[in-house]
């Protein structure tokens, strides 16, 4: 009797704390500068939920992700072990659930180790080249003039080459290796970027609440990194995110080309590589990497477009 009573004088209280705190995640009208911040991101995370597409993205970028960090746990052999008795194994193996490679190592295994390289590359990326394409593009829209002329030349002479075509200039002038890979990826992936910066600047940068700011004395510095930069976040990250695909597929072209992570690290694009010249007889050791690649940049892609939907102003809800 006495649990009973406990369940009925507890249970119509339970709802009505849901139904409270969603009225407080999806207020009209917050509290605080905090609490405005916490209902945008919940609303931003329904209308994101409401698309499935951008579900299967996250979840695919969450994958990524958590392979990552539990590789070692994951993976059921050392990625670097050689098995020559044991070379060109199809798939559905005994112990190698993808097969293994010319060497006898498992295919499986070394997707696993190599999915921690892709996001080594995409995050280093993603740190360093919109940042840069962020300082950029508002230096360039706030200040205008010469300065505006001067950084946007720049940028189209960067925008002039390919992508692929800039960084394997730039790795062969750097030298092989995952880390001039990266660095080489940074240097060619920033013009988009200060693009879209410099096009969001020049939309808010005569508008009132900055000339507000000007006429309280704030200083140039100030008004570009406080009040411009954050106004042009939103759409430089949904750029950023629809990026990651090119970025990953530059990483891996210059993997193939031997200009990336060195053998025998457990690359995808090298793995493609060795695995072309079995192509025709043995298609697994190349075909598994290459699926690899295809599913983590369509992740990231319908992540991008879901992103786009909840992040730009301009788009239909």
């Amino acid at each position: 009797m006495g649990n009973m009573k406990n369940d009925i004088t507890a249970g119509p209280g339970a709802p009505a704390k849901k139904e409270g705190l969603r009225a407080w995640l999806t207020s009209d009208t917050p509290n605080s500068r905090g609490h405005a911040k916490v209902v945008q991101f919940y609303l931003g995370w329904l209308s994101l939920t409401r698309n499935p597409l951008a579900m299967v993205g996250l979840a695919i970028v969450v994958s990524l992700v958590l392979v990552s960090l539990f590789a070692p746990l994951l993976a059921t052999h050392d990625p670097l072990a050689q098995a020559l008795q044991l070379r060109l194994l199809p798939p559905l193996s005994p112990d190698h659930i993808l097969g293994t490679d010319e060497l006898g190592r498992d295919i499986y295994s070394r997707l696993v180790y190599g999915a921690g390289i892709t996001l080594y590359i995409v995050t280093l990326v993603a740190v360093t080249a919109p940042v840069a394409g962020l300082i950029v593009g508002t230096v360039a829209g706030y200040l205008g003039g010469w300065v505006e002329v001067v950084l946007m030349r720049l940028t189209d002479i960067f925008l002039a080459f390919p992508r692929l075509i800039l960084a394997l200039a730039f790795v062969a002038a750097l030298g092989p290796g995952i880390e001039n890979a990266v660095l080489a990826i940074a240097i060619t992936s920033w013009p988009p970027y200060a693009r879209v910066a410099r096009a969001e600047t020049l939309t808010i940068r005569n508008s009132d609440f900055i000339n507000a700011i000007q006429l309280q004395g704030a200083s140039t510095a100030r008004i570009v990194i406080g009040h411009v930069t954050p106004l042009c976040l939103s759409s430089v990250i949904i750029r950023v995110t629809l990026d990651m695909a090119g970025i990953i597929l530059t990483a891996a072209g210059l993997g193939f080309l031997g200009l990336g992570a060195q053998p025998p690290t457990p690359e995808w694009g090298a793995m493609i590589s060795t695995g072309r010249k079995f192509l025709l007889g043995q298609w697994w050791v190349a075909a598994m990497p290459g699926l690899a690649i295809f599913t983590v940049s369509l992740g990231f892609n319908l992540l991008g477009d879901g992103l786009r939907d909840v992040l730009d102003p301009r788009s239909s809800k």
